[in-house]
């Protein structure tokens, strides 16, 4: 059995997960502060993608991505990198796709901190980057690793966005969800319900962990 598929499903979604802790917990904060009007275009504008169809975000992809669309030739042409068709063409997929998690998650525990703390440090002196990393993400904590545990789970299970983008390349793009899909394709089905229990194993281990810091959210 070969675990090429397991393996490049992990390393995507931790990749993407990276990249979304950064990504949606700057847009979460900055956001945050922003008058009600036009926090709520931007959530609108952010979090599209958490109710579109992913086979949808993965043809917008291809339309930029694409070797002969601007961003995809840009690429090819100066650093001679193709955006699709790779495996790293399917970390694009699945931020884009769990990148809202994230966000709305960081955003409501971002909103829930008692600003008379922050109040409080600016008047012993303390800057804005003391406040953000040193008050509000400990007190954060717990929404934001549920989203990065939310993300890391829809990030591990995507399909549409990263079969149109990246395919199904043996040993290059192949994640478990493709290798399910190909399978059945080829009515391989005992091999493919070895795979189907082990994508459930995974999201059994990753909604008991959700459910651990739901507990102890509550209990502090």
């Amino acid at each position: 059995m070969d675990l090429y598929p397991l393996y490049n499903s992990v390393r995507i979604a931790l990749i993407s997960t990276v990249i979304i802790f950064f990504a949606g917990t700057a847009a979460a904060y900055y956001i945050s502060r922003l008058p009600r009007a036009v926090k709520g275009f931007l959530d609108v504008i952010l979090t599209i993608p958490l109710v579109l169809p992913p086979t949808v975000i993965g043809y917008l992809l291809l339309r930029g991505l694409g070797p002969h669309r601007i961003f995809g030739e840009f690429f090819m042409n100066a650093f001679d990198i193709r955006l699709t068709m790779t495996w790293w063409s399917t970390v694009i997929a699945t931020s884009v796709v769990s990148f809202p998690l994230m966000y709305r998650s960081c955003r409501g525990a971002f909103e829930s901190f008692d600003v008379n703390i922050a109040d409080a440090a600016r008047t012993l002196g303390h800057g804005g980057t003391f406040i953000f990393w040193r008050l509000m993400l400990p007190v954060c904590r717990s929404g934001i690793i549920a989203g990065m545990v939310l993300s890391f789970a829809r990030a591990l299970g995507e399909y549409g966005a990263t079969s149109m983008v990246s395919g199904y390349i043996p040993g290059e793009t192949a994640t478990v969800s493709t290798t399910v899909y190909q399978l059945w394709r080829t009515e391989n089905d005992e091999l493919a319900m070895r795979w189907v229990f082990i994508n459930l194993l995974i999201s059994f281990t990753v909604l008991f962990f959700m459910n651990m810091l739901e507990n102890r959210r509550r209990k502090i």
